[in-house]
Formats: structure tokens, sequence, C-alpha cells
């Protein structure tokens, strides 16, 4: 083990200063022990919107802190993250679900599904620094309440992808909504970003969403309950016990539990349990046909991950229109900015989707300089009505554009 030990490459966070912009987005809502004490989890570099931070390799010596995992006793170097050091005793950790693995997708702190408990409390371990005579416990996991991170509970009068259009017409409140920190994507354009990558925020159970949620609904006289993200299908555990909370305590006929989605790891066994909890709406942004396009506008790297996500997907729509059409209400985006995607591309996209149900709901979403993406131009009201146009000509009878002036058709 002290072998292996000494051939890692440990890194750390160092701050660019001529592209730091002082936002103070790093020190507000990044749960972080400083550069000083740096472990190298990276969630800094992941969210600073001006990219000031990198990670370089750090040569200094690091003591070994003594940690108990299971009961047993092991001996790992210091200022790194709990999920660095249990992968140096030998768990296996995934940013795609895989068995015999702990699910650790968005590395920033965000959706808690890599949480273990740490002296018998639930902490992420993809980003709490290891310590001295630290207790770790894995095995019983499924036993403690899912917690994760959410912020942002209020009316909405526009809805998402998941919302039906005639909604959208509406004057003054449409749904009560709030969003689930972390993501699995790491989209430059992201328009919840200061949600997305933070790493402080609300740590809510299930029940205890599920009640403010209620809340909202009662104060803003809606029927409709979403949540979005970052990705709300990230901390599997939480969001089924949510969906069946959020259920039992709106127990009308009006009520609608709606979920906003990348859909990256929907399987069919997962939106089956989505269903049978309670979903009764579901928007799935489908971010492009080709790979190519796919990881541009995610910015993933990893070509066989990228797959797997890209895959997951566009099955999770199929899969939803040939078992569930009529049952359940399903919305798709599709981005467009001609710096991302072509309008061949979204011409293609919608030829596949109007095969398979002419009839869906599809929502083409003007990206905008969000975030990372400030070079992009904001598409104009007429060139998302040149998209709604070509989506119409593929024989999709839904189709809609969001637009600076707002939501335009069907």
């Amino acid at each position: 083990m002290q072998k292996e030990q000494e051939k890692l490459l440990f890194q750390v966070a160092f701050k660019l200063k001529d592209l730091c912009r002082k936002c103070g987005y790093c020190d507000n809502w990044i749960d972080c022990s400083g550069l000083e004490n740096c472990t190298g989890c990276g969630s800094c570099i992941v969210a600073c919107p001006n990219e000031a931070r990198i990670l370089i390799p750090d040569k200094k010596e690091r003591r070994q802190v003594k940690i108990k995992v299971e009961g047993e006793t092991y001996f790992v170097p210091e200022r790194i993250t709990v999920l660095k050091a249990l992968e140096i005793i030998g768990y296996r950790f995934s940013t795609f679900p895989e068995k015999n693995t702990i699910f650790a997708p968005c590395r920033t702190g965000g959706c808690w599904s890599c949480a273990v408990e740490i002296n018998g409390m639930l902490k992420p371990s993809c980003i709490t620094p290891v310590k001295e005579n630290m207790n770790i416990k894995i095995s019983e996991l499924e036993k403690s309440t899912p917690i994760r991170l959410v912020r942002g509970f209020s009316g909405h009068p526009v809805g998402g992808v998941g919302t039906p259009a005639e909604l959208k017409r509406i004057r003054g409140y449409i749904e009560v909504a709030f969003f689930t920190q972390g993501c699995c994507f790491r989209c430059p354009s992201c328009q919840n970003w200061h949600i997305t990558y933070a790493s402080k925020g609300e740590l809510l159970t299930p029940k205890e969403a599920a009640v403010k949620i209620t809340d909202y609904r009662k104060i803003h006289n809606v029927n409709r309950m979403a949540i979005s993200g970052g990705e709300s299908t990230l901390n599997k555990p939480w969001l089924l016990q949510y969906i069946k909370e959020a259920k039992n305590l709106n127990k009308d006929e009006k009520a609608r539990i709606h979920i906003d989605t990348n859909g990256a790891i929907l399987t069919p066994k997962y939106i089956d349990k989505l269903i049978e909890k309670g979903m009764t709406d579901i928007g799935i942004d489908v971010k492009g046909l080709e790979l190519e396009t796919f990881m541009k506008i995610t910015n993933l790297h990893n070509k066989e991950l990228a797959q797997k996500y890209f895959e997951k997907e566009w099955n999770a729509v199929k899969y939803i229109i040939e078992n569930y059409w009529g049952e359940l209400f399903l919305g798709l985006g599709i981005p467009y900015n001609p710096v991302l995607i072509s309008l061949e591309e979204v011409r293609k996209i919608g030829e596949k989707i109007a095969k398979w149900e002419p009839n869906i709901q599809v929502s083409a979403l003007d990206y905008r300089p969000e975030f990372r993406a400030k070079h992009l131009i904001w598409p104009t009201i007429a060139e998302m009505m040149k998209v709604k146009e070509v989506l119409d000509e593929t024989g999709l009878k839904n189709a809609m554009c969001q637009t600076k002036g707002g939501h335009i058709g069907p």
C-alpha cells in the first residue's frame, strides 16, 4: 500500500489572477477548506464562470493520517478527499451507474450520490477532506435517509420543457419549482450554473423538500410541482422518495408532479419507478443527434462516457413514447445556437422524433451567452422562428420555440 501511495500524483487548485473577476462565487458557494488546504477535488475548477482556477501538480510531502473504513484501519495521505482515500484503499467509483461501484456523477458536492457515513453523519465523499481518526461506513447506506442540496423554491410563470404549451400562454404563475444541485454534464452554456455547481445550499431530505414544494403550491394556487436542476435524477433514492412524499401530500386529481432532466441515466426500470411513485410529467433535453454535437454542448471529453449518456438520453425518449404515451406527459427540448448545432441536424432530430410520435411537444431552446459560453450570440426571434419552421416541416405537429420575446407556438 505504501509503495502504491508513493506513486500517486497529487494536484491542487491554483488561481489565475489575471482571469479572476472577483465575483465571489468560489468564496460564497463552494464548500472549500481554502487553497492552502486544497484536496484537489476540482469543484472550484468546474464552477468558476471565468475559468480562473486550474489544477496543478503538488509535489509537497504529505504525512499519513489514520482512518477507519468498515472497522478496518488504514493510513492514507493527508489533504485528499474521502473519495480519493477510498479509491486508494480499493473501492471503485463511477460517473455512470455501474454494479459494485459507488456512483459519483457530479464530483462537485451537489447531488450527494456519493455520500458515505462519516463519524455517524452522511457527507459527500467527492469534496469532504479526509481527517485523522475519521470513521467511514458504506455498507449500510441504504438504511439512511438520503439527502441532497437544493435551491430556488419559487413560483414559475413559464415552466420547463415538460410543461404543456397551453399553460405557457397563461399570465401569472403556472407551476411551482425548485432546483437540485450537481450535474453529470459540464455545459458551457448552463443557465443554472450558479445552482448546478454550488456545493453550498439547502440540504433537505425528500420529505422536507416535498413539504416545502407543497406549501409553495398552496401559496401560489397552482397544480403543477416541478423539479429541475442541475440534474434532478442523479440521486435516485432521493428522487424516488421525494416523488412518493409529494404524491402523498398532494392526493387530489389535479396535482401534477413534473420532472425536467437530461435523461442521461434514465433506464426503463428507473422510468417505471418514477411513474410508479407518482411522476405525471417529464421533460427531456436531447442535446444533439450526433455524438460530436452532444460532446460539444455538454463539454464532456471522455468519448466512452459521453456515448453512454448520449444513448441513454435517446433510449429514454423512445421507451417513454412506446410504453407510456397518453399516460404520461412528455415534452422534449432541442438546443439551438448555430455555433453549437446546425439547422440540418435540428431537422434530422425532428424527423427522428416525428417517426416515433408526431404529436409530441418539442421545444427549440435558444442557447444564449451564459456561464462560460459568453462568446455565443443570443439567437434572434427570427432565427428561432426559422428553427420552428424546420421542425414543422419534419411532420411534428406541436413544435414551439423559446425566444427573447417568450414562447411561440404551437
